[in-house]
């Protein structure tokens, strides 16, 4: 088996871990930035197994380069969105957070 056989390769910026939704940056992002065992992220990650883990890790270290400016990409993706989101949130949490200053505001009356 082939390393490449492990994943399902959607787009350019889109790694799945074959037959299932997670992302090679989620396990990636588990191992180097929080230092956990692989062990542990596939305890963390039901859906994918040890063996997985391993390939995912492996597939890194022989791709780091590539990988690297990947896990670059998504971090400035998620960040932007994030900043979208922030800026027009859906009308459901303007009216939420409403709520909760109202809520709050309440509270330090009495």
């Amino acid at each position: 088996m082939l390393l490449e056989d492990y994943f399902d390769f959607l787009s350019s910026d889109d790694i799945r871990i074959k037959g299932t939704r997670v992302g090679i940056e989620s396990v990636l992002d588990e191992y180097l930035n929080f230092g956990k065992s692989p062990e542990a992220i596939a305890e963390q990650f039901s859906t994918i197994t040890l063996e997985q883990v391993h390939a995912t890790i492996l597939y890194y270290l022989h791709n780091q380069e590539i990988i690297d400016k990947y896990i670059y990409d998504w971090i400035e993706y998620t960040n932007q969105a994030q900043q979208k989101y922030d800026e027009n949130p859906p009308e459901f949490v303007v009216r939420l957070l409403k709520l909760k200053e109202k809520r709050k505001a309440t509270k330090v009356t009495h």
